[in-house]
């Protein structure tokens, strides 16, 4: 018999992107009215480097936070080469401070910043591993003789294996993993290791990017991938293996910068990431694994209790208004949109 509705606990992103100001107030309702908690990405202009900076921005975004929505916000440092390893200890007793994320210099948005030399940041290292703090890597060289759709399989032999072996009681999450090397890496590595997966990176390929002509908002960092990777994370995400769990690394531009010239990469997809995920979980007959990806694995990945309260999907077309362009001051941003349509929407959460 074909289920009609489906509930789960509510589900949590541990890849999120908010932004600030006025795209920050734009974009956090749709997360907040469907997931109990998310992992906050620290890249803004500037950066999030200290826990100064880091108790400014999630005063900034509780106050953005709509009435009625019960949200928690996880707050990440950006690792510079002149990051405090006092921060790490400071942020880590107060339990303010969630995970620390590593981005290669110029790698995706806003990642100037970022590391260029690993040895100049070992010291925050042993300080994140002593206070158990994991490390949230963006898993790509920034290497220009490395070709993109290589930099992911490259980076877990230059960076993440001697990284892991010098480190090896430190939690590491490779973030929006998008290879078949990444996914065997993570299903066979020793130690603590989990993987995020998003929804676009399960549902697009590469090709999809040039279908009909460029579409721009179907470009990421990292890049989709060739149609046997896409099956190795679909794999993966349906296993119900614990190393794997949702984050959607949503990250919201104008569309104005998403179609110009030179487009940033990044999928906005929070209003329809859950709708994605029951279409790709009942594609591979595995929904009863679903609420695992999405609201079980993360949780016991961060060592923290599953949401109490639930969601629940039903099964029919989302709203047509869900894939409307968000309105947002200098420009709206265009929602992640599946060639397949949908079958899926989220009725209610409790």
């Amino acid at each position: 018999m074909t289920e009609t509705t489906l509930t789960i606990a509510r589900p949590d992103d541990w890849h999120l992107h908010l932004r600030d100001g006025a795209m920050l107030a734009a974009v956090l309702p749709l997360t907040s009215a469907v997931f109990g908690r998310a992992i906050v990405m620290p890249n803004l202009k500037p950066p999030i480097r200290t826990m100064t900076e880091l108790r400014a921005y999630r005063g900034r975004i509780l106050a953005a936070l709509p009435d009625g929505h019960v949200f928690q916000p996880l707050m990440t440092l950006y690792l510079t080469e002149t990051t405090d390893p006092r921060d790490i200890g400071e942020g880590a007793a107060s339990g303010e401070l969630s995970a620390v994320k590593l981005y290669p210099a110029g790698a995706t948005t806003n990642s100037d910043a970022g590391v260029r030399d690993f040895a100049k940041v070992r010291p925050v290292l042993e300080a994140m591993q002593a206070a158990d703090v994991p490390l949230l890597v963006h898993g790509e060289v920034t290497d220009p003789a490395v070709d993109i759709f290589d930099r992911e399989a490259v980076f877990i032999e230059r960076v993440l294996i001697p990284l892991r072996r010098d480190f090896p009681g430190l939690r590491v999450v490779m973030e929006h993993v998008t290879t078949r090397e990444g996914v065997a890496y993570v299903e066979g590595a020793e130690g603590r290791i989990g993987a995020t997966i998003t929804p676009h990176h399960l549902m697009i390929n590469r090709s999809d990017i040039f279908r009909g002509g460029i579409r721009p908002h179907l470009y990421c960092l990292p890049i989709a991938k060739r149609e046997e990777h896409r099956l190795a994370l679909r794999r993966a995400a349906v296993s119900g293996k614990g190393r794997f769990f949702l984050g959607t690394d949503s990250a919201p531009h104008p569309i104005g910068d998403k179609e110009s010239a030179c487009g940033c990469a990044g999928v906005f997809n929070a209003p329809v990431t859950m709708a994605c995920l029951a279409q790709v979980f009942e594609e591979e007959g595995a929904l009863d694994r679903l609420e695992r990806f999405a609201s079980r694995n993360g949780p016991a990945f961060y060592g923290l209790p599953v949401n109490e309260d639930t969601i629940t999907l039903e099964r029919g077309a989302p709203a047509s208004d869900i894939f409307c362009d968000v309105a947002v001051e200098g420009g709206g941003v265009r929602v992640f949109q599946p060639d397949a349509g949908l079958s899926w929407r989220v009725r209610q959460a409790a």
